[in-house]
C-alpha cells in the first residue's frame, strides 16, 4: 500500500507530504483548488510521460517520492529481485523533473529508465479516472479488464509464447520461401556447375604439383643433357675434371701440412669439399638413370593443366582458387536442398504450432467466458443498486476467425448493456445517457477492482453524473472496498465523502502573486463542516450539519 506521498515544486505545489492508512480515504475541495495535482504528481512517479511545465515557477525541479509498504506484495518483491533491486520490506519510487525537461527516475535510490519505473507502478497503483468510461468504450479495454478480473495469468502468457513459436516458425518459412524462389533460377546452374567440377575432381593441392610436373616432363630433353655435362665436369671427364683436379690439389696440401701444421685447417676443408663433391655426383647420377622422356604423360599433363585453365577462366578465378571455388558452390547447392527438407519440416511444425496456439487459445476463451458470466451477473446486481432498476449487462466473448489472431489470443470481447425494459442488448458505446454511462462505468470498475491484485486503487471523480440515492450506494461499494484494500477516492460528493475511512481537504491559497495547493486531514468536527459545504455550499446551517452528521459513516 501507498504510505507516504512527497510532493516539491510540482505545478503549484511548494512541498506537500502525505501520510496515507489502509482503507478508504476521501479527497474533497473546491472547485480549482487542485484535488488532482497529488494524483498527477503521483503518476509522474510511477513513469508517466512529464511536462516541463508543471515545474512550478521560480523552482529549478519539482521532486516527487513515493513510499510503499510491499511485504506482503510477492509480485513485487520477486520483481525487484529480477530487476536487481534492492528488495526491502518497503520500496521508494522518486522522480525528478528539471525546468530544462529533464527527468530521471529512482528506484530504492537506484537510477532507472522510466519503463522499469511504469512496469513496477503498474504492480502497485491502479488509477481510474474520470474519463474512464471513455476507455471502458474499447474492445481492447473490455478485454483487458475481463481478464485482470479472470487472473488466468498462466494461461494467457501459454498463449502469449505458443502465438510467439508460431509466429517465429511461420516468418522463418516465409523466408526461406522467399530465398528458394530466388535461388530456383541459380539452381540448374549451380547443378551444371558442380556436376562439371565433380567430373574435373581437382584435389586441393593438385595444381601446383601439376605445374611442377609439367616444367619437368617439358623440360626432360635438357635435364638429360645438362645433367650429363655437369657430371662430366665434376668427375667423368677423359681429360681433366673437377673431382680429379681437387685429388691433386689435396694430395699436395697433404705434404705442405706435414711442413706447417697451420695449414691442417685447409687440408680438412678440402677433404670434406672432396667428399660433398663425390655425394653429389652420386646423387647427380642416380637422378640420371632415373631421368627418363615420357611424351604421354607429358601429354596428359598438359591436358589436365589445360581443362583446369579453361575452367578457372569459365568461372572467372584463378586455377590455384578452382578447388575453393568448387567446395564453395557444392555447399550452396547443399544448403538449397537442406532448405527444401527444411521448409517441408517447416510445413509441419507451422500447423503444428499453429494448432498449439489454438488450443491455448480455446482454453483461454474458455476462461473468459466463466468469468464473464460471473462479472455478468455481479454488475447487472450492481445496476440495480445504482438506481438503473432494469438495467441488464452481458459480456461476450466471441473468436475472431477472420485472422483476428493475436498473443491476446482469438477473442473479441464485448461489453452489451439494456438500460430500459424491452430495449436490446446494445454495445456499451451506444448507450445514449451520459449519466447512465458513468454508472455502468462506476459499477464495472468497482466490482473488477475486487479481484485485481494492484493493492492501491485511486478513482479520481469516477462519480461524476451521480447524484442522491445513487451517490450514496456508490459510496457504500466504494467502502466496501476499502475494507479489503487501500482505496483513494477524489470527489465532489458528501454522500461519497462521508463514507471514507479518513478525509483529507483540498485548498488553494492565493496571496503576493503566488498561489499554492495544500492539503490536510479532516477530523471528525472539521469532516462535518466539510460535508456540511458540499451540502449546502458556503452557508452552513443546523441542517445541513445535521444531514452532514447522518452521511459520515463511523
Amino acid at each position: 500500500m501507498l504510505l507516504q506521498l512527497t510532493i516539491s515544486n510540482f505545478a503549484i505545489v511548494s512541498f506537500l507530504e502525505l501520510d496515507l492508512r489502509p482503507g478508504m480515504t476521501s479527497i474533497t475541495g473546491e472547485t480549482g483548488a487542485g484535488k488532482s495535482i497529488a494524483i498527477d504528481a503521483l503518476a509522474l512517479a510511477l513513469g508517466e510521460r512529464a511536462d516541463a511545465d508543471s515545474v512550478r515557477p521560480g523552482a529549478d525541479k519539482a521532486d516527487i517520492s513515493a513510499r510503499f509498504r510491499i511485504e506482503k506484495l510477492p509480485r513485487v518483491k520477486a520483481w525487484l529481485s529480477e530487476q536487481e533491486l534492492d528488495e526491502q520490506d518497503e520500496c521508494i519510487l522518486r522522480r525528478t523533473l528539471s525546468r530544462e525537461g529533464r527527468s530521471r527516475g529512482y528506484i530504492n535510490g537506484t537510477p532507472v529508465p522510466l519503463s522499469q519505473l511504469k512496469a513496477l507502478g503498474a504492480l502497485l497503483i491502479n488509477i481510474h479516472g474520470q474519463h474512464a468510461h471513455q476507455e471502458l468504450q474499447k474492445s481492447d479495454y473490455q478485454r483487458g479488464l475481463l481478464d485482470a478480473y479472470a487472473g488466468h495469468h498462466q494461461l494467457m502468457q501459454q498463449v502469449s509464447t505458443h502465438y510467439q513459436q508460431w509466429r517465429q516458425l511461420s516468418n522463418e518459412r516465409k523466408q526461406l520461401q522467399g530465398e528458394q524462389a530466388q535461388w530456383q533460377a541459380q539452381r540448374q546452374l549451380l547443378e551444371y556447375q558442380v556436376a562439371e567440377l565433380d567430373e574435373l575432381a581437382l584435389a586441393g593441392d593438385e595444381f601446383p604439383i601439376l605445374e611442377a610436373e609439367h616444367k619437368r616432363l617439358a623440360n626432360g630433353a635438357e635435364l638429360l643433357n645438362d645433367c650429363q655435362l655437369a657430371l662430366n665436369v665434376l668427375a667423368d671427364g677423359e681429360e681433366t675434371n673437377a673431382l680429379q683436379l681437387l685429388r691433386q690439389g689435396l694430395k699436395v696440401l697433404i705434404d705442405l701440412a706435414q711442413m706447417d701444421n697451420r695449414l691442417s685447417p685447409v687440408q680438412e676443408m678440402i677433404e670434406s669439399s672432396l667428399i660433398q663433391l663425390e655425394e653429389g655426383h652420386g646423387e647427380l647420377s642416380r637422378y640420371l638413370d632415373r631421368l627418363e622422356l615420357d611424351p604421354e604423360r607429358l601429354h596428359e599433363v598438359e591436358s589436365r593443366l589445360g581443362t583446369v585453365m579453361e575452367l578457372a577462366r569459365k568461372h572467372h578465378v584463378q586455377p590455384a582458387a578452382l578447388h575453393d571455388f568448387h567446395q564453395e558452390i557444392t555447399t550452396q547447392l547443399a544448403e538449397m536442398d537442406h532448405n527444401d527438407s527444411r521448409l517441408l519440416e517447416l510445413d509441419k511444425e507451422v500447423e503444428q504450432a499453429k494448432e498449439q496456439f489454438l488450443q491455448a487459445a480455446e482454453r483461454l476463451s474458455q476462461s473468459r467466458q466463466r468469468y464473464a458470466q460471473s462479472l455478468n451477473q455481479q454488475i447487472t446486481q450492481s445496476l440495480h443498486q445504482l438506481s438503473m432498476e432494469h438495467g441488464r449487462f452481458e459480456i461476450t466473448v466471441t473468436a475472431d476467425n477472420d485472422g483476428g489472431y493475436s498473443p491476446l489470443g482469438i477473442d473479441r470481447v464485448e461489453f452489451l448493456v439494456s438500460t430500459n425494459p424491452g430495449q436490446p442488448m446494445s454495445p456499451l458505446a451506444r448507450v445514449a445517457s451520459g449519466g447512465e454511462l458513468s454508472r455502468i462505468s462506476l459499477a464495472i470498475q468497482v466490482i473488477t477492482a475486487q479481484k485485481v491484485e494492484t493493492p492501491t486503487l485511486i478513482f479520481d471523480e469516477v462519480d461524476v453524473g451521480v447524484s442522491g440515492p445513487t451517490a450514496a450506494v456508490v459510496g457504500k461499494l466504494l467502502r466496501q472496498l476499502g475494507d479489503s484494500t487501500q482505496v483513494l477516492v477524489i470527489t465532489h460528493l458528501p454522500q461519497v465523502a462521508g463514507n471514507g475511512h479518513q478525509h483529507y481537504f483540498v485548498s488553494k491559497d492565493s496571496a503576493d502573486n503566488d498561489t499554492q495547493t495544500r492539503m490536510q486531514e479532516l477530523d471528525e468536527h472539521s469532516r462535518l463542516q466539510e460535508l456540511a459545504r458540499l451540502l449546502g455550499g458556503n452557508k452552513i446551517t443546523a441542517n445541513t450539519l445535521a444531514n452532514a452528521r447522518e452521511l459520515l459513516v463511523d
